[in-house]
């Protein structure tokens, strides 16, 4: 009997049948051991001696291993084939050696990169050794990822509470994000316009075409910065008499097809085009590697998923090409193969790229074999693979260059045409940004024939504004290729250190975009302060490249820990006499230029005085979860807010609120009117305020865009609440305002929230009616008053609850029968109805039932009920409205706090 161990119970299964009766395939359900997560697990003063434990959940797989093994002619390793698949091997070896389970045992170790029949049985005509380079590889990485984490982890928990942990490449990572955060902060939009004019030839075809060139002198990005230059321009080619064709240019170009997909860019495409994250392409992938059943039989649709190779089986290569001439015809298949080279220089080099087993098996054919996850994944790894045989696109480009009025200026037309689709008829690549608004649209675009010193007529001139955009955010796409570019981490390890950045609360993904946390900016800041070489992009792309020499064999493993372990631990030991002033000093220092810019425009502005007391200074402050933004006044002044620039993204919108936009001064107090960006929106603000008083505020309502508030339109607002008029019913007034929920409307102390469309600056008494009649009353609220309880004569009151009608007196409720109809419900049966819960209650409780006074008490209540029952009810006491939710009536008229 053959043992063999592979990683997946999925996989055993598939493998057993394709090995018969003489083998017993065995999962050992992923990794078996690692390093415990305490000190002393890798240790340095003993040549990097390295304890390992068996994962809890890995005791019984590798149990039945044993058992197995025991009995066995050869044991054959048949885990993944890349670096980790080889750490595993080599862990069950070592594990299984420990409990004397090999003796008289052959260890054979196994590799294919798919799971089909042919590739298995003739992986294990080709048995081979454990890779010792591989291993080593594996443990100089891991002990790396220990010493980092369990050196650097503590210093962060000590000094920069709050932080949970930092990592080798994870803080890099990192560092990637809140750097391109602090770009977008710093951004500053830049204005400037184009000019854009419709010409028609002979044929009265029309065709827009480019300002370049005016006045003689080519035309830079800024050179017409503002309204007043654009219109100048403008005019000018308005005036113009003569448009003519000077030069007519013509190329033909081809685009080639993208290489098969490796980790990094099957992650980046993923991202693109299915939206999927990291970790769950991988996820997928996985299952399509370890296959699906097809007639009876389990396939791997795919090959091996962690790869940096690009290249591609022979036998594979044919198979697609058949396909190819069979399905899109000759002309889209190239006269020879097409052959991809990696630009990797490591071990995992000598995979192939990722691509269906069998070309011949199209998507639609395996479609019922597979969740919809599946579906999307493996027809986009197909018709990527496909694709990179096929045939180039051809394109005919034309540019058009017109003189306008001989030398006064210059347009520029271009055109692109897609003569032949080639591989464009099966698979475009995506990308990870939009052209930059104003730039030159890149997709196919056709210009009618023209020729040389031909005249054309104007027919439109359009002068357009814009705004330079900052750099985007990190996609998970974008952050992948970049993490690739700077040759941080490995494909294989990208999924992970995403997710453990987000599971850290470092970063989180919103919109598909990476938005750094506070305590994210906070431990960037202190590595870059304190840990600078360690987490610099060169350094670790280097480290990564002696790890990648290991697992070749040209560099020894224990001399790479050395040299790192030396200086770093130097470094630890410096760190430990940190104080937490020196700390909050250098944080500010790194990060006080993005949370408090200064304003060019307004040299007297300081962004550091606090706005609540006027004499303190803002600055980065640390508390027992993280960073804030607090005065150095505390704790006489305890103004704080979010460690954020506020208005970073306005950039995005040509619109800067990083300090308060001026929008005039109000003609009665002469005190400014700005608009600013707080936590919770935008809102309007007049003056400073002072120590007693804080400035009156308003937030500005939805609809109306930033750019656009006028001075009046802010003084309307900060005027608010305003009367509309009075309800026809009460004779009460009805005023509107804006509170902490939105706009709303109040009357006789219930709010209604205004819905959409509704004008809080121009609603009319009619329509106020409406909204308050419309309202439903809020559980909860004062009800309809049916009497005063003779024992205290507080007010007896009739509610709608979640549960149906019921009384109300003081704290105590009482649901009415479904029999009684509410509108019916007198004070006498309504005391009864308390009187019986009351006596529920308390026997409930266990306490002793009523005495006779109470009982003389509870029957003299029912006989002045009666008479209490014809009277008038009495005016209630007024209550504190309770704040109702948005839309209900109810809404608090509070103004927000920012």
């Amino acid at each position: 009997m053959h043992v063999v161990v592979v990683e997946s119970p999925a996989k055993a299964k598939t493998i057993n049948k394709y090995l018969g009766p003489d083998f017993r395939v065995v999962a050992s359900f992923g990794h078996v051991r690692d390093l415990p997560p305490k000190d002393g697990s890798v240790r340095p003063d003993e040549d990097f001696a390295m304890s390992w434990a068996v994962q809890e959940r890995a005791s019984k797989h590798l149990k039945e291993i044993a058992d197995a093994a025991r009995n066995a002619k050869t044991l054959y390793l048949a885990t993944d084939p890349d670096r980790e698949g080889e750490a595993i091997s080599w862990h069950i070896a070592q594990e299984l050696t420990e409990r004397k389970a090999l003796q008289g045992v052959d260890v054979r170790r196994v590799v294919f990169n798919e799971v089909t029949k042919d590739a298995v049985l003739e992986a294990f005509r080709k048995p081979r050794e454990l890779n010792q380079a591989l291993i080593e590889a594996y443990l100089a990485r891991r002990a790396l990822d220990y010493l980092v984490g369990f050196s650097l982890s503590p210093v962060l928990w000590r000094k920069l509470p709050g932080s949970k942990s930092a990592g080798r490449v994870q803080s890099v990572a990192l560092r990637l994000i809140c750097e391109r955060e602090a770009e977008i902060e710093v951004f500053r939009p830049q204005e400037y316009w184009t000019i854009d004019v419709t010409l028609a030839n002979g044929e009265q075809t029309l065709f827009e075409a480019r300002l370049t060139h005016l006045e003689g002198r080519k035309l830079e990005r800024f050179d017409l910065g503002d309204a007043a230059k654009a219109e100048a321009a403008k005019q000018r080619l308005e005036a113009a008499g003569a448009f003519v064709v000077e030069r007519v240019e013509r190329k033909q170009s081809k685009r080639n097809p993208q290489p098969p997909f490796t980790t990094s860019t099957l992650q980046q495409e993923a991202s693109r085009k299915l939206g999927f994250g990291a970790t769950r392409t991988m996820r997928v992938a996985q299952k399509l590697y370890e296959g699906v059943e097809l007639d009876g039989e389990t396939v791997g649709l795919i090959t091996y998923m962690r790869t940096d190779g690009v290249q591609v089986a022979a036998e594979a290569v044919g198979s697609a090409r058949d396909m190819i001439a069979e399905r899109f015809g000759d002309r889209y298949l190239p006269s020879s193969p097409r052959v991809y080279k990696s630009k990797a220089r490591n071990a995992q080099e000598a995979h192939e790229a990722i691509r269906p087993t069998d070309p011949q098996r199209r998507p639609d054919a395996v479609a019922r074999h597979l969740d919809e996850d599946g579906r999307k994944l493996y027809e986009l790894i197909w018709t990527r693979m496909v694709a990179s045989q096929m045939a180039s696109a051809e394109l005919d480009q034309v540019g058009v260059d017109i003189a306008v009025d001989g030398a006064a200026a210059k347009l520029r037309a271009t055109g692109s045409v897609i003569t032949f689709d080639g591989f464009l008829a099966l698979y475009q690549e995506g990308r990870d940004e939009q052209p930059a608004e104003g730039a030159p649209d890149t997709g196919e675009r056709r210009l009618p024939k023209l020729s040389e010193r031909e005249s054309l007529a104007r027919k439109k001139v359009a002068a357009d504004q814009h705004f330079t955009q900052p750099p985007p955010r990190y996609s998970e796409a974008s952050l992948v290729k970049k993490m690739e570019e700077l040759g941080i981490g490995r494909p294989s390890t990208y999924a992970s250190t995403l997710q453990v950045l987000q599971d850290r609360d470092y970063v989180r993904l919103e919109k598909r975009r990476f938005y750094p946390e506070d305590r994210g900016r906070l431990v960037t800041a202190f590595l870059t302060s304190f840990f600078e070489r360690y987490v610099e992009y060169g350094f670790t792309a280097d480290l990564e490249t002696q790890l990648d020499q290991i697992s070749d064999g040209r560099k020894d493993w224990k001399l790479v820990l050395r040299q790192f372990w030396d200086a770093f631990h130097a470094l630890i030991e410096e760190t430990k006499g940190l104080r937490i002033a020196a700390v909050i000093d250098a944080l500010d220092d790194d990060l006080g230029p993005h949370f408090f810019p200064k304003d060019p425009e307004r040299p007297d502005f300081d962004p550091r005085r606090c706005p609540a007391c006027g004499t303190g200074r803002l600055g980065i402050r640390i508390g027992k979860t993280g960073g804030f933004i607090g005065c150095s006044n505390y704790p006489d002044c305890r103004n704080t807010r979010p460690l954020a620039v506020v208005g970073a993204d306005d950039a995005e919108n040509g619109l800067d609120l990083s300090r308060p936009k001026l929008l005039g001064k109000d003609p009665e107090s002469g005190e400014e009117i700005t608009l600013r960006k707080g936590p919770f929106g935008l809102y309007l603000q007049r003056g400073e305020g002072s120590e007693e008083a804080k400035p009156k505020r308003v937030g500005l309502p939805k609809g109306h865009a930033p750019a656009e508030v006028t001075l009046e339109l802010a003084l309307a607002l900060l005027a608010l609440p305003r009367h509309v008029g009075k309800h026809p019913e009460t004779g009460k007034v009805i005023a509107a305002g804006i509170g902490r929920f939105g706009p709303y409307i109040r009357h006789d102390g219930r709010y209604c929230g205004l819905k959409e469309g509704d004008d809080v600056l121009s609603i009319g008494l009619n329509r106020a009616v409406v909204l308050l009649a419309e309202a439903p009353a809020r559980r909860g609220s004062s009800g309809k008053k049916i009497g005063e309880h003779p024992a205290d004569g507080k007010p007896v009151t009739l509610h709608e609850g979640r549960y149906g009608p019921y009384v109300k007196h003081g704290r105590l409720n009482a649901t009415l029968p479904k029999d009684r109809e509410p509108g019916d419900m007198t004070l006498e049966q309504a005391v009864e109805l308390l009187a019986a819960q009351a006596e529920k209650k308390r026997a409930k409780s266990g306490k002793a039932p009523a005495t006779k006074a109470k009982a003389g008490t509870a029957k003299k209540a029912k006989k002045t009920a009666k008479k209490s029952a014809k009277k008038t009810a009495a005016k209630p006491r007024k209550k504190a409205a309770a704040k109702p939710k948005a839309g209900a009536a109810g809404d608090s008229p509070e103004p927000a706090e920012h």
